[in-house]
C-alpha cells in the first residue's frame, strides 16, 4: 500500500513535465532559442486543436524582437552595415559638433586675445603637458621673446602675462586632441561593432579625415605669424588671414557635417516609426508649390556659409577696428574707390592683381564685402520669411515644423545682426566679438536645422517605401488556462 501510494506520488510530480515533452514543438524551441523564428516555422509548430476544442497547454517561449534579434544575428553572420544606424551615433554625432562648436568659439577668444603666437613650436604628443618648472617657463618664455610678435609689440612682456596667453593657446590646442580622440575612439567601436550604416560609416571617416586636416591647417596657420617674410615688412604681426580663413572653415564644414548627420539619424528612426505618416509627409515635402522655398533653403545656407567666411577675413585683418560707424562708412556710404582699389596692394608692375587682391587683403573693402554679405543675408532670411508668412499656397502646404525653422532662422540672423553693429560701433570688445562668431555658427545651424524638415531625404524615402512594401505578418495567439500572449511575427 505504502509503494502504491509512492508510486502514485512520483507520476503525480511527472505528469506537468511528461505534458511539456509530449505536447512542445521542440523544433519552434529551438528557434526561438536561437533567435532565427520565421512565420513557416512557427505556424507549423502550432498544435492541433483536439475534437473538443481545446487546445493543449504549450510551453511558453521568452519574450523577443524577433524582427530586430534575427536582423542583428543575420547582420552579425553575414559581416554587412545594418541599414540604419543606432540612435547612439547620433548623440555621439551631436555631442561632438558641441564639442567642435566650443572650440571654435575658444578659438576666437584665442585670437582676440593674441595668444595664438605664444607657443613657437607644434608637437602633437610630447606638447600635451604644460611646463612644469621655472626651467621650462623660461625655455618657452625664450622662444616666445625670438618672435615677430614679442619684438614688434611685446617687448616689455613679462613672465606671467607670458604665461596668461601661453595657457590660452595650450588649453585651445588640449580642445582640438580631445575633439580628435573623442570622435576617432568611439568612430572605430561604431564601425566595428556595425552600429552603423555602410553611407554613414563612409562619412564618419570623412569626418574623421577632417578633423585630421584641421590640425594640420592649425599648425600652418599660426607658422605664417612666426616668420617676417609671411607679412609685409614693419606691419603687425598676424597670421595670414588666407590661413585663418581656411582653417574657420574647415571647422565649419566639419561641425556641419556632424549635425547634419546625427539629426539626419535621428530622423529617420523617427519616419521609419510610422511609415505612413512619413511617406504622407515626403509626398507634401516633394510638391511643386514648395520647390521654390526648398531650394531657398539651400542658397541660403551657401549665403551665410560665405558671410561668415568674409567674417574669417575681416577678423585676419583686423578690419573691424576701421570705419566704426553704421550703416555709413566715413563720410559716405561707402569709402572712395581709390581707396577701395588702392594700387598699395598689387604684388604686379602692371597691376593687374589689385582686382582680387584688395577684395581679399585691403581691410577697406574687405570689411564693405562683410556688410554687404551681411546686409544681403538678412534680407534674404525676411523676404524668405515673408514668402512663408503672406503666400496663401505656401501658408497651407508648408508644415507646421518648417514654419516654426523658419521662425528660428529669423530670430537668429536678428541677433546675429545686432551682434555685429554693436561689435563695430564697441571697436570690437572682447565679449561681443566672441558672441558675433557664436551668432554666425547658431545662424548656419538653425538653416541647417530647416533645411533637414524641408528637404526629402532620400536614403530615408527609400527605406520608407521599402518598409511599406513588405506584406503584413499575421496575428499568432498563443493560450494559457491563466493568461493569453500576443506575438507579432515580422516578415524577414
Amino acid at each position: 500500500m505504502t509503494s502504491g501510494s509512492q508510486m502514485l506520488l512520483i507520476l503525480r510530480r511527472a505528469a506537468p513535465r511528461l505534458t511539456r515533452d509530449f505536447f512542445t514543438c521542440r523544433h519552434a524551441c529551438k528557434s526561438f532559442h536561437s533567435h532565427k523564428l520565421s512565420k513557416r516555422h512557427f505556424q507549423s509548430s502550432l498544435p492541433h486543436r483536439s475534437a473538443d476544442g481545446i487546445l493543449p497547454r504549450p510551453m511558453l517561449a521568452p519574450q523577443l524582437d524577433i524582427g530586430k534579434t534575427s536582423q542583428s544575428n543575420s547582420r552579425v553572420k553575414s559581416g554587412y552595415f545594418p541599414k540604419t544606424s543606432d540612435k547612439s551615433v547620433a548623440y555621439w554625432l551631436l555631442g561632438s559638433a558641441a564639442s567642435v562648436f566650443g572650440i571654435v568659439v575658444f578659438g576666437g577668444l584665442t585670437r582676440l586675445t593674441e595668444s595664438g603666437l605664444s607657443i613657437t613650436e607644434w608637437r602633437p604628443v610630447t606638447g600635451s603637458l604644460p611646463p612644469r618648472n621655472a626651467e621650462d617657463w623660461n625655455a618657452e618664455f625664450t622662444k616666445y621673446r625670438s618672435s615677430p610678435e614679442f619684438k614688434l609689440l611685446n617687448p616689455n612682456m613679462t613672465l606671467d602675462e607670458f604665461k596668461s596667453i601661453y595657457y590660452m593657446e595650450w588649453a585651445h590646442r588640449i580642445w582640438g586632441r580631445v575633439v580628435g580622440l573623442s570622435f576617432l575612439l568611439p568612430a572605430a567601436y561604431f564601425i566595428a561593432r556595425r552600429k552603423v550604416s555602410a553611407p554613414m560609416a563612409v562619412k564618419i571617416v570623412g569626418i574623421a579625415g577632417l578633423i585630421g586636416f584641421q590640425g594640420f591647417l592649425g599648425w600652418w596657420m599660426v607658422k605664417s605669424g612666426l616668420k617676417d617674410d609671411l607679412f609685409a615688412p614693419g606691419s603687425h604681426p598676424r597670421v595670414s588671414q588666407y590661413r585663418l580663413t581656411a582653417h574657420l572653415g574647415t571647422a565649419f564644414i566639419c561641425y556641419t557635417a556632424m549635425l547634419w548627420n546625427g539629426l539626419s539619424i535621428l530622423r529617420e528612426h523617427k519616419l521609419l516609426a510610422d511609415p505612413q505618416a512619413a511617406a504622407k509627409l515626403f509626398d507634401r515635402l516633394r510638391s511643386p508649390e514648395l520647390k521654390i522655398f526648398r531650394r531657398s533653403i539651400g542658397a541660403l545656407a551657401v549665403l551665410v556659409f560665405c558671410t561668415a567666411m568674409s567674417g574669417g577675413l575681416v577678423a585676419g585683418l583686423d578690419a573691424g577696428l576701421i570705419y566704426n560707424e553704421f550703416p555709413k562708412m566715413g563720410l559716405g556710404w561707402t569709402p572712395p574707390r581709390s581707396e577701395l582699389f588702392s594700387d598699395f596692394y598689387s604684388h604686379t608692375p602692371d597691376k593687374s592683381d589689385i582686382w582680387w587682391r584688395n577684395p581679399l587683403e585691403n581691410p577697406s573693402l574687405v570689411q564693405l564685402d562683410h556688410r554687404i554679405l551681411a546686409t544681403t543675408t538678412f534680407t534674404s532670411v525676411m523676404g524668405l520669411w515673408g514668402y512663408t508668412k503672406f503666400s496663401p499656397t505656401l501658408r497651407k502646404m508648408l508644415p507646421a515644423a518648417c514654419k516654426k525653422g523658419m521662425h528660428g532662422v529669423v530670430g537668429f540672423v536678428g541677433l546675429q545682426v545686432a551682434l555685429g553693429i554693436t561689435t563695430l560701433l564697441y571697436l570690437v570688445p572682447l565679449p561681443l566679438a566672441s558672441a558675433h562668431q557664436a551668432g554666425s555658427l547658431a545662424l548656419l545651424s538653425s538653416v541647417i536645422v530647416l533645411g533637414g524638415r524641408t528637404w526629402v531625404p532620400r536614403r530615408a524615402a527609400r527605406l520608407v517605401s521599402q518598409q511599406l512594401a513588405k506584406p503584413h505578418a499575421p496575428l499568432v495567439r498563443y493560450y494559457n488556462s491563466k493568461r493569453s500572449m500576443n506575438y507579432y511575427i515580422s516578415s524577414l
